[in-house]
């Protein structure tokens, strides 16, 4: 890599992407990226690092031609810039495999992996080792509030990182995750996701015990004991885990847990819990999180930090401090009363996840969801049945199109009406709303003081983060206006 001065991204605002462009520019390389339309919070993150990122995607991006062009796993053939990489020969490699051979070599490494809470239990774990002065590296696949970073370069001998399934690049369709050859796994949970590249669970499953059996026999895999999304879940993650040749410890609220959690305690702001240790009480933790989910998440990276000689002090004091991770029940706004949560939920299993935490924390407020199916397993009708029981948790439901349904086989698409019709079997009301847009025009006029508005995509939704804070501070000026000029 000496000999290599500048290096381009192409598809620079995926979050992993982003972050890989800020480790190279931050080891000294001339960095450049492309991508067909940047939004927070990535962009303002590669605009902080002053990385300049190249829209649309165009084979002038690469000029001067770059020394080595890392291609992101959403670029595929007929992209313009790949297409010109391919014809013109240049140099070119994947993101897992470019941060396996400048990074990963000669670290202890320490993934985080699983269908559901990678990026809060990464950072977690981040930030235990941070705090324990141990100056982990790390890589996130979202912004670690603690670090206002998605990444950090350390000196210290740990490298931790998010392990995703997803495939690697248009030329390496294997999930990323097998090129990081972890010391030690967090297996947080197996489910079916990612309906674009996998066709069914037992794809997803080969997936994982792929993973599992990279683990050396020295090493240790943290593995969730008990069920997050269906009892099949659970059988999955068991079948996955038979092929492991190092030690498995688990981790949940069931009595043969290593790390159990009991005593659990949610407050106005804080959520308190205990953790039995073999059975014997081991430690009381808190933080200002909401949500079952975040315990259990909570509790996997203390078991692993304290694994690596980290006290259990350090720990406790540690995640006492933990912030959270931009766009993972986010508050983004608080107008005239009402709270405005922005949410990365992209399976059936995390919108439940997210709409039962937001009602431990927000008790008694009225709840609304506001979903955008956008990832590729949303788009699709494959877990439809599922996706309308999890909105049914929801007092109010507003669904828009589906993003670029085109994309999707006409038979494999979500059908929006029949959702619809599925939630209404549930008791709840469910209104299909084209756009960003439309639904501002309708809810905002509906929403009252106490309404919790939780906004669910892991795209940037038309801007309607943006665009309904400020209608609803439109409408109070107007009614101010009005009851003054009355």
């Amino acid at each position: 890599m000496a000999s290599r001065k500048h290096i381009h991204l192409i598809g620079i605002c995926g979050t992993a992407m982003a972050s890989l462009a800020g480790m190279l520019n931050e080891r000294g390389f001339r960095v450049t990226g492309s991508d067909a339309a940047a939004y927070p919070p990535m962009s303002d993150f590669l605009r902080g690092l002053a990385i300049p990122v190249a829209q649309p995607f165009d084979p002038k991006n690469l000029e001067p031609r770059p020394d080595l062009v890392v291609v992101g796993n959403a670029i595929s053939r007929g992209n313009p810039e790949l297409e010109h990489v391919l014809d013109q020969r240049l140099d070119f490699c994947s993101l897992p495999q470019l941060l396996h051979d400048e990074f990963l070599r000669g670290k202890e490494v320490l993934v985080v992996a699983g269908t559901h809470g990678k990026t809060t239990t990464t950072s977690m774990l981040s930030w235990i080792f941070h705090s324990a002065a141990l100056d982990p590296s790390f890589l996130i696949g979202g912004i670690a509030e603690n670090f206002g970073s998605s990444f950090h370069l350390g000196n210290g001998k740990h490298f931790i990182l998010e392990g995703d399934e997803y495939d690697t690049a248009f030329f390496d369709k294997g999930p990323k995750f097998l090129h990081y050859f972890p010391d030690s796994v967090i297996l947080t949970s197996v489910e079916f996701d990612h309906a674009d590249i996998y066709k069914d669970l037992d794809a997803v499953e080969t997936a994982f015990r792929r993973l599992v059996n990279l683990v050396p026999r020295r090493g240790r895999i943290l593995a969730f004991d008990g069920v997050i999304g269906s009892a099949t879940e659970s059988a999955s993650l068991e079948r996955c885990l038979a092929k492991a040749f190092c030690r498995v410890e688990r981790y949940g609220a069931g009595k043969p847990s290593s790390w159990r959690v009991t005593n659990l305690d949610f407050s106005a702001g804080r959520t308190k819990w205990s953790v039995l240790h073999d059975g014997n009480h081991w430690a009381d933790f808190e933080f200002s999180l909401a949500g079952e989910y975040n315990v259990w998440n909570a509790t996997a990276a203390a078991a692993v930090a304290f694994n690596y000689g980290i006290s259990r002090e350090r720990i406790a004091e540690a995640l006492k401090t933990f912030k959270s991770v931009k766009r993972r029940l986010e508050v983004k706004a608080e107008v005239n009363g009402v709270t405005i949560i922005d949410d990365f939920a992209h399976h059936p299993t995390a919108i439940a996840q997210t709409l039962n935490a937001l009602r431990t924390r927000y008790s008694g407020s009225r709840l609304w969801a506001i979903l955008e199916p956008r990832s590729n397993t949303l788009r699709r009708r494959v877990l439809q049945s599922d996706l309308a029981r999890s909105l049914a948790l929801a007092d109010e439901v507003v669904v828009a199109g589906v993003f670029r349904s085109d994309a999707v086989p006409e038979n494999e698409r979500l059908e929006l009406p029949s959702l619809a019709a599925e939630i209404g079997a549930h008791g709840r009301r469910a209104r299909l709303l084209p756009d960003a847009d439309s639904i501002v025009d309708t809810v905002a006029p509906e929403v009252r003081s106490g309404d919790v508005i939780a906004i669910l995509s892991n795209g940037g939704f038309g801007a309607i983060y943006e665009k309904l804070p400020a209608r609803l501070r439109d409408l109070e000026t107007k009614s101010q206006t009005a009851v003054v000029k009355g």
